[in-house]
């Protein structure tokens, strides 16, 4: 790339000068070439009016003669008197500037020329002018290069016997009209000289103003300007003891450079202040991410060049966002503040000499750690770090328990440079929060795999749905106290065209994380409402189908609107819809989530809690949320057989859900007697590999026409 050039302030008002000359020169020139034109047509228009004076002194001198003529040569052309007519035409022909006469008769026949002989006589005319001259009705005349021929018709008594024409010639007009130009043009000439004398001292007046302007604008304006321009550049490199400026002048130059005087010393001032805000976090007084990664670029600059090694520290604040949530910003910052604390007094308790610590960003924070052996030494610092930060809080009289997950890199072992290393870092911190949080994890190539793998999987589940790689299979429900089918729930299958068959599991945490979740259950909820209005069979209770809502999909808070959309477009009833929430996705807002829930309800549509017993909530959340069915989560019925407790707990939930007017079903029955179980003991509905497996629509259609 080609640096622009940089002109001085010195060579710019040259230029300009070199400019205005220029323009001046211009103009100049154009008032020259303007006299020039202006001279020209005076001469054009002074010849023009001589010429056309020439041509109506001889056009009426040859109309004179003509008429004169054709007056003196009736009589003797109609006795045809070629005596007669032979003097009348020569003394025409003495006349000055005639070159030929010719009478004719009326059939343009030649009469007589003014010769001796007459050889034409008889003759037809046969010039070019003949035609109009015989056919003139008055006095004619006719122009060419060199001549002037003029007709004049002669009649006795109103009819035409003959004419006369008279030819003259221009070159005596020309000549007298070539005198009289010539003293024209010379007095012109000499006035256009006269004028060219002063447009050019004129010029050069202007060009000595110019260099007169340019001299004391150099002394008065670019010289103290310079002297500013210069000062800058110290300020701009920090050299504000060389800045010294100061003047005299009582003009608007000499309050400029007192001004800028005061503004150096105010920067001066300011500039330590402007860097510490810069480069710290305000909320924590650690170093901010611009610092931080100036002081790592640095630091990885040494260690190159002595084969040093160093650790980077991801550190992510487990379910931070459930503080801000509960107790509000302003206690998520005082956390913040208390954290950092112990953050710093962990790398100093651990030698951190030289040790970088900085808030990378709302709950993240990150450590630059030097050690002998650097791995164990970042591991054993990781460990420190998470038990420190597991320790409660105490908040405005209340105890808080977080956690922290840790992500680790080495240099140089992972990566040399700085982008690279805080990206390992954080891929491994990720590693840490999906191995369950409150750990830490070192970086590894695999981890890039992995993270590649997620990307591309991502992008592949975009536009599978139209593809027609994603479809549904729906697993029966049954009642258990008959076995009789009351519907299904739909699970969502996706057919890779490479991968064969990815699990449920891995994909649909793709979607949630992706966003893709939301467009995905609009498909499968349209789906599944059209699939279920098939089933229904006539004479028989309507099958319903239950689908699975994600906690981001009830986070939207259009969910009523998505629902009552599919059921317009498909016809199925709302009460043929169950629909599947975890307890997790309806605690995490519990106060929108009973709004939402109850807007479905009031539709017809049922609700049911699914996993019933893995989360915090306990029953006692059934009596604030409303849901019309609770499904046991496998765990506990996979041993109901073996593990008295789980066989207490589940007739427990069964005996508070019916007390409570809820539906229970249960998830899991892969035996009989498990079904035996659950049926003595009053469960409502269940569903598992013994009752029937997952299965396409068709076949499930097929189930209940059976």
């Amino acid at each position: 790339m080609k640096l622009p050039v940089k002109l001085g302030l010195r060579v710019e008002l040259l230029l300009i000068m070199c400019g205005v000359m220029l323009v001046i020169a211009a103009l100049v020139a154009a008032l020259w070439l303007h006299e020039k034109a202006s001279s020209r047509d005076a001469r054009e228009l002074s010849a023009s009016a001589m010429r056309e004076l020439a041509r109506e002194g001889l056009l009426g001198r040859g109309q004179t003669l003509s008429s004169q003529l054709a007056d003196a040569a009736t009589n003797p052309l109609y006795y045809l008197d070629l005596a007669k007519l032979g003097e009348l035409a020569r003394a025409t022909l003495r006349q000055p500037d005639v070159v030929y006469v010719v009478i004719h008769d009326a059939e343009g026949q030649v009469v007589h020329d003014g010769s001796g002989d007459i050889p034409a006589f008889g003759q037809p005319m046969s010039d070019p002018m003949a035609y109009e001259a015989l056919n003139a009705e008055g006095v004619h005349g006719q122009w060419s290069d060199k001549l002037l021929d003029v007709a004049s018709p002669i009649r006795i008594g109103g009819e035409r016997i003959g004419g006369v024409r008279v030819g003259l010639s221009r070159e005596s007009a020309n000549r007298r009209e070539q005198e009289m130009l010539e003293p024209l043009a010379e007095r012109l000439q000499a006035a256009s000289n006269e004028h060219l004398g002063w447009i050019l001292a004129l010029m050069a007046a202007l060009v000595a103003m110019g260099v007169s302007a340019m001299g004391l604008l150099q002394r008065r304006i670019v010289t103290p300007i310079s002297g500013l321009a210069e000062a800058a550049a110290r300020i701009e490199q920090g050299r504000y003891a060389d800045v010294k400026v100061s003047s005299d002048r009582q003009d608007e130059i000499g309050e400029l450079v007192r001004a800028f005087a005061r503004m150096s010393e105010s920067v001066a001032r300011h500039d330590r202040d402007i860097r510490r805000m810069a480069y710290t976090d305000s909320l924590t007084g650690l170093s901010n991410r611009l610092a931080f990664r100036e002081a790592l670029d640095d630091r990885l600059l040494t260690l190159q060049a002595s084969s040093g090694e160093l650790a980077l520290l991801f550190v992510d604040l487990d379910d931070f966002k459930r503080v801000n949530d509960t107790l509000g910003h302003e206690a998520g910052d005082e956390v913040l503040g208390q954290l950092s604390m112990r953050i710093r007094m962990a790398v100093e308790r651990l030698g951190g000499v030289g040790a970088e610590i900085a808030r990378f960003g709302g709950d993240e924070f990150i450590v630059l750690f030097m050690a002998e052996d650097i791995r164990a030494s970042s591991g054993h610092l990781a460990e420190s770090l998470i038990e420190e930060i597991q320790r409660p809080l105490v908040l405005r009289g209340r105890q808080v328990f977080l956690g922290a997950s840790v992500g680790i890199t080495l240099f140089p072992f992972d990566a040399s440079s700085a982008g690279q290393l805080l990206k390992n870092a954080d891929i491994a911190m990720y590693q840490a929060k999906v191995a369950g949080k409150g750990c830490y994890r070192f970086y590894s190539k695999a981890m890039d795999q992995a993270v590649e793998r997620r990307v591309q999987l991502e992008e592949e589940l975009r536009g599978a749905w139209e593809r027609g790689e994603l479809s549904l299979h729906y697993q029966p429900i049954y009642r258990l106290a008959d076995r009789r089918l009351m519907g299904a729930e739909a699970l969502c299958r996706w057919q890779h065209p490479r991968l064969g068959v990815v699990p449920p599991s891995v994909f649909i945490e793709v979607a949630e994380q992706s966003g893709l979740i939301e467009s995905l259950g609009r498909h499968v909820l349209v789906q599944a409402c059209q699939d279920a209005a098939a089933w229904s069979q006539p004479g028989m209770e309507p099958p319903f189908v239950s689908v699975n809502i994600s906690p981001r999909q009830l986070r939207t808070g259009d969910l009523p609107d998505v629902v009552a959309s599919a059921l317009a477009a498909t016809g199925v009833l709302p009460k043929q819809l169950h629909l599947e929430l975890t307890e997790t996705a309806v605690l995490g807002d519990e106060v929108q989530a009973s709004a939402l829930l109850s807007r479905l309800r009031a539709t017809g549509v049922k609700v049911w809690l699914d996993d019933f017993g893995t989360g915090f909530s306990g029953l006692s959340h059934l009596r604030r949320v409303p849901v019309d069915g609770v499904k046991i989560d496998r765990s506990f019925v996979a041993d109901v057989l073996r593990d008295p407790d789980d066989l207490a707990l589940t007739s427990a939930i069964i005996a508070m859900a019916h007390s409570l007017g809820i539906t229970v079903v249960a998830e899991g029955i892969e035996a009989e007697g498990q079904y035996e179980v659950l049926r003595e003991r009053g469960c409502d509905q269940g569903q598992g590999f013994w009752l029937g497996r997952p299965m396409p629509a068709s076949e499930m259609q097929r189930r209940f026409r059976e």
